[in-house]
């Protein structure tokens, strides 16, 4: 019998030292200023958001990366690693879209050394199916808004803050999958 596999939702997203602007609120007449150095260092954040597809008490589990610079095949492979580390001993379907890396000659190479992995493609131009596009929200317009930080590690700081609370909330993983409409555990066959 073959047993059931995590199903990991992943996708990469991007943050600058350029804050994010949203709306916030001010005593009338005194229009917040957002003061921020115009420098565009980038990094590059990676999460993999996982729902086990048999037993839903195990609950979601969420891995982080976060580096200068964005992401190619080389540093999604250890992205990977590190999400194999994270489920150690489990079997994983892997859910993620068309971004080039994801499919390049590399990295179907290495994927197919790895027996603990599956690959799995979402559609074209449905990121409302990946829930880590709704982490990626939360995240921007809480802990990202309006946070004009000096130095790289002010913003990796504050999306480290917006993990934690992600992760500290029972609710909000499961929320970000219920409102793709899609379900991972399946329903028993009706008599």
């Amino acid at each position: 019998m073959k047993k059931r596999a995590w199903i990991v939702f992943l996708d990469e997203s991007g943050v600058s030292l350029l804050p994010e602007v949203r709306r916030t609120y001010a005593p009338r007449g005194r229009t917040p200023l957002l003061r921020h150095r115009l420098n565009w260092k980038r990094a590059g954040m990676a999460a993999a958001l996982g729902y086990h597809a048999a037993d839903p008490e195990r609950g979601p589990r969420l891995c982080f990366h976060l580096k200068p610079g964005s992401y190619d095949t080389t540093s999604l492979i250890e992205v990977l690693e590190q999400i194999k580390i994270f489920y150690v001993g489990e079997s994983v379907v892997l859910v993620w879209d068309g971004l080039s890396a994801h499919w390049s000659r590399g990295m179907r190479a290495w994927v197919a050394e790895q027996d603990w992995l599956t690959l799995e493609r979402l559609p074209a131009y449905a990121p409302e199916l990946n829930p880590v596009e709704l982490l990626w929200s939360a995240i921007k317009t809480r802990e990202l808004a309006n946070l004009a930080g000096n130095h790289l590690a002010d913003v990796a700081d504050a999306a480290e803050r917006g993990i934690h609370r992600v992760c500290s909330s029972e609710q909000l993983p499961w929320s970000f999958l219920t409102h793709t409409g899609l379900t991972v555990h399946p329903q028993p066959p009706q008599n």
